[in-house]
């Protein structure tokens, strides 16, 4: 009959630990809480915390150890991140799960054994071991063959065998650090962290680390009494994925979000490093040589680089205090002391709330009971707070404006961001969303559609108006104005007064002309309208944006000047300026297309010309038409009279020009207004 190997059934452990149970927790925003844990060790016991594999980086980063005795804590040790076959290939056997014990001893030939084997001790070398098949008379059975020291070599049925153990202590060793690390690791998702106290003496121990866990979430009612100021009632909702219940432990939740990340310490890492050799270290190769052609001055070949030396792995020291852990950030100790609100809902509200710089604690003073895989919900507000009920309208919302409350956070402590049920006279009214409010902030949550109000909008005008004219170095620049007005038009159909606010859009670099808001955004303007029963109202927003337009002046040309010329904006100072710069620009034009008109004229008489040269041509080599040659002759020599004339003259009109236009651009830059 087959025998497993009997080590596998026994839970082999290098020490016994003591687990230490968790006293109180703190959950944030950043997906991350923080841990507390303390307990009493005996003289020489070890203390293990047990985490997921994937928390490793963050207790690494995290953990801290006191010791209240007053002395020191020896160390700290961990299960590594070498996965589990290379962990066990490196030792000279290998154990299935259903490994036979003939199987396990045949990869040990040659180790020396020691075993019971009937009322005979026999000791003696492995020289192999298998499973003999069963015959007619004998069954299936494992066997082993040994070499005794006397040198006998026999045959032994393990069935019978009894004590069995390596007379080496390595190996023997080695069997049981392969034991432990199966044991170890019977949950692949499961490290643990170990802290021992090696003392003679028992041990009190703190400890308190940071691990990933899921965002406690908030959520609120608002209820709307008939008289008097509504209630708003928080709720934390928590929840408990650690695999272990929390049992009677501190709790308390942390409004804000402090920088969290993840930097890997668990993994094992390795520099890659350059391979140098030293020069003398490399084979010498054959070398050729040429012949002498000039003197030079030879340079010493340059050594080989030095080897780099690599930098130190940095490791991440595991904190150790051996203060209070009331300096860890948010480690605040429950209180003694008990808040009730007026009752809405039937819980007892027992927390107490304080700032820590950007974030807020509520602390739950009772403790708390959260079993594993299981999750809570613990009351942490329910106190009167200032509201008012308005109608609230975007654009963007069609015709209705929102349902809305105005939240002034007058409860002395932080609300976390959150959805609102929002209750009147008992009645559900509507849900809505609300951003983190700090105490004394205020905020608008819309809760429901108001189909008693009816709002449409026109876009009523909108005008270019020229506001400045500056010059300044040759350079026009015209600042002008864009002038808009929107119209919402408002219909309260209801038999009750209303109050509406109303969002118009900020947008940039427009600024009001006669309306003042009564709040502002980063995007937009709030106007309050207070509306009468069943009546009508108008709200009319106007608007401007200034903006500037620059031109060269020498590039206007003077009609473009006599449209900033009549615009009342400007002063009469810089109106005769620009009349002066536009008359020596007309003067210029002028002068320009009269020389324009005598390049035409020059440019038709010379095609003129020849034409007469071709018909003088054609009549030299005809007889009897010397008149007529003589009469062509005579009105070439007077073209020729005319060409000279008007090349004078355009040459005049060009220097004119010139001397104009320089004139005109030394006016233009001393000119400033």
């Amino acid at each position: 009959m087959r025998r497993f190997f009997p080590f596998l059934a026994a839970i082999m452990a290098t020490a016994m630990a003591a687990d230490l149970p968790v006293r109180q927790i703190v959950l944030y925003k950043s997906g991350v809480g923080y841990f507390e844990r303390s307990g009493d060790l005996k003289a020489g016991e070890s203390a293990r915390l047990d985490f997921k594999a994937t928390d490793m980086n963050d207790v690494l980063k995290s953990l801290t150890v006191d010791d209240k005795s007053g002395a020191k804590i020896t160390g700290l040790r961990y299960d590594s991140s070498e996965p589990l076959a290379d962990k066990l290939g490196d030792f000279p056997f290998h154990v299935d799960g259903q490994q036979s014990l003939s199987g396990f001893l045949d990869q040990v030939k040659g180790a020396r054994v020691e075993m019971k084997y009937g009322p005979d001790a026999l000791t003696g070398l492995i020289v192999g071991a298998r499973m003999a098949p069963a015959s007619d008379k004998n069954p299936e059975r494992e066997q082993a063959v040994l070499m005794l020291d006397s040198g006998e070599l026999r045959t032994i049925d393990l069935s019978a065998a009894a004590n069995l153990r390596f007379a080496e202590p390595k190996l023997q060793a080695q069997l049981r650090d392969y034991l432990g690390v199966l044991n170890q690791a019977r949950s692949k998702d499961e490290r643990s962290v170990y802290i021992d106290t090696p003392d003679a003496q028992g041990r009190h121990i703190f400890a308190s680390y940071m691990i990933p866990m899921p965002l406690w979430k908030s959520s609120y009612r608002l209820i709307f009494a008939e008289q008097g100021e509504p209630t708003l009632e928080g709720w934390a909702i928590v929840d408990n994925t650690t695999g272990e219940d929390w049992d009677q432990v501190r709790l308390s939740v942390v409004s804000g979000r402090p920088v969290s990340f993840i930097s890997r310490l668990y993994d094992a890492r390795f520099l890659e490093r350059p391979t140098v050799d030293l020069p003398d270290e490399r084979a010498e190769g054959p070398r050729l040589h040429e012949g002498e052609f000039a003197q030079a001055e030879m340079q010493a070949p340059a050594p080989a680089p030095p080897a780099q030396r690599p930098a130190p792995a940095s490791r991440k020291a595991v904190a150790m205090s051996t203060g209070a852990l009331s300096m860890v950030p948010g480690a605040g100790l429950a209180l003694e002391e008990q808040m009730r609100g007026d009752a809405i809902s039937s819980v007892a509200v027992n927390t107490e709330g304080r700032d820590l710089g950007d974030l807020f604690e509520y602390s739950f003073s009772s403790p708390v009971t959260v079993k594993k895989n299981e999750s809570t919900m613990l009351p942490f507000v329910q106190q009167k707070i200032g509201a008012r009920k308005l109608l609230i309208y975007s654009e963007s919302y069609g015709q209705n404006p929102m349902s809305a409350a105005e939240l002034n956070n007058s409860t002395g402590k932080t609300l976390d961001g959150g959805p609102i049920t929002v209750f009147e006279a008992s009645s559900y009214s509507g849900e809505a969303l609300m951003e983190t409010l700090r105490a004394g902030d205020k905020r608008l949550i819309s809760y429901a559609v108001d189909l008693g109000t009816r709002i449409t909008t026109q876009f009523d005008s909108s005008r270019d108006l020229l506001r400045e004219v500056h010059v300044d170095r040759g350079m026009l620049t015209a600042r002008s104005a864009v002038q808009e007005t929107k119209t919402y038009t408002i219909r309260n159909v209801d038999a009750k007064a209303k109050t509406l606010m109303i969002e118009h859009p900020a947008r940039p670099g427009y600024k009001l002309l006669n309306q003042k808001p009564e709040e502002t955004t980063s995007n937009a303007w709030r106007f309050e309208v207070k509306l009468a029963p069943d009546s009508s109202q108008k709200l009319a927003v106007s608007e401007e944006r200034v903006y500037e337009n620059t031109f060269e002046v020498s590039s206007l040309t003077p009609d473009i000047l006599l449209t900033y010329m009549r615009n009342k904006a400007i002063s009469e100072s810089a109106r005769g300026q620009l009349k002066e710069i536009a008359d020596r620009k007309r003067q210029i034009a002028e002068t320009d297309e009269q020389a324009q008109n005598t390049q035409t004229e020059l440019t038709e008489l010379i095609q003129d010309q020849e034409r007469v040269r071709q018909n003088l041509t054609s009549l030299n080599n005809v007889s009897g038409q010397q008149e007529q040659v003589q009469k062509y002759s005579r009105q070439l020599a007077d073209q020729e009279t005319k060409v000279a004339s008007l090349r004078d003259a355009l040459s005049g009109l060009r220097k004119k020009k010139a001397a104009l236009q320089t004139a005109l651009n030394n006016s233009i830059a001393n000119r400033e207004f």
